[in-house]
């Protein structure tokens, strides 16, 4: 087990592991945080899960559209056919390629943002490392009369 002084915990390094090797930072947070408050090492299934299946679905769509253009040429240039697009005709295989692409950048967006959203988690997440929540903190709304005759609200709040 890694033994990390969480009186150093650093921001920018949650951030930069982050980046660098996506889910690190999350580790990193998670090793830093005192018992009790440790919650962050769950979340790296899911980045991984989520960077997995926009990668699939960027490849797939990829090839799918590399296919049909390739398709869309031999049909021009006389070349040989595929049977997965014998069904369609010129017109459908241009259209059913944009879509492709069109899916293919939707892929490219996703990707980004599981990555993107990863590294902000782990930055926001490092900020939390030391804070506080303390079971003496509490809130207490009562109604109250104002001015000895008005109704408000009195709000209290108490630091233990």
């Amino acid at each position: 087990s890694l033994n990390i002084d969480s009186s150093r915990h650093s921001v920018r390094r949650a951030t930069i592991l982050s980046a660098v090797f996506p889910g690190a930072g999350q580790i990193y947070n998670h090793i830093a945080m005192p018992k009790g408050k440790k919650k962050a090492f769950w979340k790296v299934p899911i980045i991984y899960a989520g960077l997995g299946y926009t990668g699939y679905m960027l490849i797939h769509n990829q090839m799918m559209s590399s296919s049909l253009r390739t398709e869309y040429e031999n049909r021009q240039n006389g070349g040989e056919l595929n049977q997965n697009w014998s069904i369609y005709d010129d017109a459908a295989i241009i259209t059913l390629y944009r879509q492709y692409l069109d899916l293919r950048d939707f892929s490219i967006l996703g990707f980004a943002a599981v990555y993107l959203l990863q590294i902000a988690d782990a930055h926001i997440e490092a900020h939390f490392v030391h804070f506080d929540i303390s079971k003496d903190i509490s809130l207490n709304i009562e109604p109250k009369m104002v001015f000895g005759n008005s109704p408000g609200i009195s709000l209290k709040f108490h630091f233990n």
